[in-house]
């Protein structure tokens, strides 16, 4: 869980300084210049380090790009708001194939989750992913900066955080079932003369 809010705090890192730097100095060319250069140190720091650049890294640091010079061209802050609805579709675009959450589960999951109930919660995280994108349009185009703000800083990570809780609570409710059961079953098998 603490790996998966890490990877969506530096996905919207650009985003969050973006934000907080115009919402405190109200200079557009300031917020976006800092989101551009924290893709750019993101993506540096990447390649110092020998690590491997994701396609939704390098996809994230065009968006952050593209739309602060749509933003500066326009004068608005709207362009850069719209970054992580794009993102969003992305990532739930990913997630609508079969089986992907399966490599990120720990073997004990992977032993005792039927492959329906991964994919039914792989879906249910392109769902999540859906609406946060439809939630970001409406509050980039229809409500104040600080409102914006606020959701794209504590909304996306608390909704997250919160399926990641409820999808934790719910496999390890199953896989603790089935383990039980599992245990119980030579005893079953002996006490029944049949």
């Amino acid at each position: 869980m603490k790996q998966a809010l890490q990877q969506l705090a530096q996905d919207f890192l650009s985003a969050i300084c973006f934000f907080a730097l115009y919402a405190l100095t109200h200079n557009l060319y300031l917020g976006v210049g800092a989101g551009i250069a924290v893709g750019l140190a993101q993506l540096a720091r990447r390649k110092l380090t020998d690590r491997r650049t994701e396609p939704m890294q390098w996809m994230s640091l065009a968006l952050v790009v593209v739309l602060g010079g749509a933003t500066l061209l326009f004068h608005t802050p709207r362009f850069v708001m719209l970054k992580p609805t794009i993102a969003h579709l992305a990532i739930a675009a990913v997630m609508l194939r079969r089986g992907w959450m399966t490599r990120y589960l720990p073997p004990i999951a992977r032993q005792y989750l039927d492959q329906s109930v991964i994919d039914a919660a792989g879906y249910g995280w392109a769902a999540l992913q859906a609406s946060l994108a439809v939630a970001n349009v409406f509050l980039a185009l229809e409500c104040s900066f600080a409102v914006w703000g606020l959701f794209v800083s504590f909304g996306n990570i608390a909704s997250t955080a919160t399926a990641l809780g409820v999808q934790y609570i719910v496999f390890r409710g199953i896989i603790t079932r089935r383990i039980a059961a599992e245990r119980l079953a030579p005893a079953i098998a002996a006490a029944d003369p049949a």
